[in-house]
């Protein structure tokens, strides 16, 4: 495998998969609850959302922040080493929207 392969293998690994990219799409908007991530990806469990942000901190993607009050306050916000991944994301946006007649308003 040549460094390319390997270099965009490392990064569908990291932010790769079907809601990563939108998490951190959101992400890359300002800080946000667990339930305003729900409620802006709807169509995803609360398992799954729960697995991909766990991922994402772990990769150092993203930051967890709890809040030590009742009920207790979680905010997910975009890392330093998260925010280099702007640039990327814009792209994929831009991608979307100028592709978006040939695909149509896929839902899965």
């Amino acid at each position: 495998m040549n460094d390319l392969e390997c270099s965009v293998k490392l990064t569908a690994e990291v932010i790769g998969g079907k809601w990563k990219p939108q998490i951190l799409y959101y992400l890359e908007r300002g800080t946000r609850r667990f339930s305003q991530l729900q409620k802006l990806i709807p169509h995803t469990t609360k398992k799954m959302l729960t697995k991909h942000l766990r991922e994402l901190e772990r990769d150092e993607v993203i930051r967890r922040k709890v809040y030590a009050q009742v009920p207790p306050r979680v905010e997910y916000s975009l890392t330093r080493h998260g925010q280099s991944l702007r640039p990327i994301l814009r792209a994929m946006s831009a991608w979307g929207k100028r592709h978006r007649a040939r695909y149509g308003a896929r839902k899965k």
